[in-house]
């Protein structure tokens, strides 16, 4: 399955616009000189200037305002306001603070200190022969239109190597997966190697466990996830899929493992992120079924597919205009799917996947949905491997003896002033005073 999962990914697939992610051998002779690059970087494009539901500028800078005050305070924003992170993340994080956004959602950061040099040790490490031979073959493919992958001795493609070559040497269990490679490029677009190693650790060990690895059981598993929901929520389409054979491993692959990257506008790949880092791979899911329904939802369109290649057809081909930003993004977040309903379908498929022998059952939960859950793991992670505070002994001392009742000190005939001297201790000496001598009142004489 992995093998052919691969050769499907390597295929070369047609632009959708200028404007798209997509790219194929055929462009890797270069572009004109006469053409520029977009906002993006991509050469040629036509995201230059913003469209017209692009925010306004006023509004920008407003969501970037909002973004550097919950970045300044990430800990506290998150333990009690995510439900801001999360809004502000379907809005999109502005493009100028993407590579400061991107490593607090995902937790690379927390890696990345966790880990001083890993990175370093790694990229200077040689790496695995075999894998490097198909990196190398791959590097060429990764958005040859961008202006960073477009020179084979750029530092794109040399620091997409040191990347991919890192992760074989972090993960040799798994090595690579020609998955990773667009994966790692938009992530290179945005951020510096090591933080770019870290993200890609994130994404797949946390965010999609299972997905890269030789045998890919994860995949199959969401596989049959989608199939159900199409069930539930477009049981036409479902039913039109069924009578045409077009299961979900001819089109669920490359959008999931590739995060969408080879099959949307770049605008709005970088949106899908936004909302995939914050709250988890329910995102995925939303996106695929959005596409799904926008590729077969009507009658009509499903009438013009009769056939299994005529479907396939239609979902690599929905017109551009229905995958802009702003009009996609609010169907995808309209879809009604919750992370319980997605928990409770993937525990429902998975009790009746059949198991195998040669590969190693999905473990679906080793995955955490989205940024709170990687936010609560890490917190609770760092609270274990510090010493904990001492805590005070308490010590119980065996009750005395009871004393017998004090008896109340016999005053009778005796003076206060005596009294008081016995208490107090022995009189103080003072300088005696002459007293007034005194007769008797029968010696007075009158």
């Amino acid at each position: 399955m992995a093998q052919a999962l691969g050769e499907d990914l390597a295929q070369p697939s047609e632009l959708q616009d200028d404007s798209s992610s997509l790219g194929s051998d055929s462009e890797l002779s270069g572009p004109g000189p006469y053409r520029q690059a977009d906002r993006y970087g991509f050469i040629g494009g036509s995201a230059a200037e913003p469209g017209p539901g692009h925010p306004p500028a006023d509004l920008i800078r407003q969501r970037e305002m909002k973004w550097v005050e919950m970045t300044s305070h990430w800990e506290k924003t998150m333990s009690r306001r995510y439900k801001k992170v999360k809004m502000q993340c379907r809005k999109g994080i502005p493009s100028a603070l993407r590579a400061r956004c991107w490593p607090l959602l995902c937790g690379a950061h927390v890696c990345q200190k966790n880990n001083p040099g890993t990175y370093q040790n790694l990229a200077e490490a040689p790496g695995d022969p075999q894998w490097m031979e198909t990196i190398g073959r791959d590097l060429h493919r990764q958005f040859p239109l961008h202006e960073m992958f477009v020179s084979p001795q750029g530092h794109g493609q040399q620091g997409l190597l040191q990347v991919l070559k890192a992760y074989t040497l972090y993960r040799p269990e798994q090595g690579y997966c020609q998955a990773q490679g667009p994966v790692a490029a938009v992530l290179l677009m945005h951020l510096p190697p090591e933080e770019a190693f870290w993200c890609l650790v994130q994404i797949c060990e946390v965010y999609l466990p299972g997905y890269y690895g030789p045998h890919m059981e994860a995949v199959r598993l969401d596989a049959e996830v989608f199939m159900a929901l199409l069930r539930r929520l477009l049981p036409r389409v479902h039913k039109h899929l069924q009578k045409v054979g077009v299961g979900p491993l001819l089109y669920l692959p490359e959008w999931f493992l590739c995060l969408f990257a080879r099959s949307l506008p770049f605008p709005t790949v970088l949106r899908v992120w936004d909302a995939f880092l914050s709250e988890g791979v329910k995102v995925l899911f939303r996106v695929g079924l959005t596409l799904v329904r926008l590729a077969l939802g009507t009658a009509e369109q499903r009438l013009a597919c009769p056939g299994l290649l005529e479907t396939l057809g239609a979902l690599r081909s929905i017109p551009p205009a229905q995958l802009q930003e702003e009009v996609f993004m609010p169907q995808v977040h309209s879809v009604a799917l919750s992370e319980l309903e997605l928990q409770r379908e993937i525990k429902a498929q998975l009790a009746q996947l059949p198991a195998s022998a040669s590969e190693p059952p999905p473990r679906p939960q080793a995955r955490l949905p989205g940024a709170p859950a990687i936010f609560e793991t890490q917190q609770l992670a760092g609270t274990q491997g510090t010493p904990r505070p001492e805590v005070p002994r308490i010590v119980i001392q065996p009750p005395e003896e009871p004393q017998p009742p004090r008896r109340k000190p016999q005053t009778r005939g005796k003076t206060f002033h005596g009294l008081l001297t016995r208490s107090r201790g022995p009189p103080i000496e003072s300088p005696a005073r002459s007293h007034r001598s005194s007769t008797s009142f029968l010696d007075t004489r009158f």
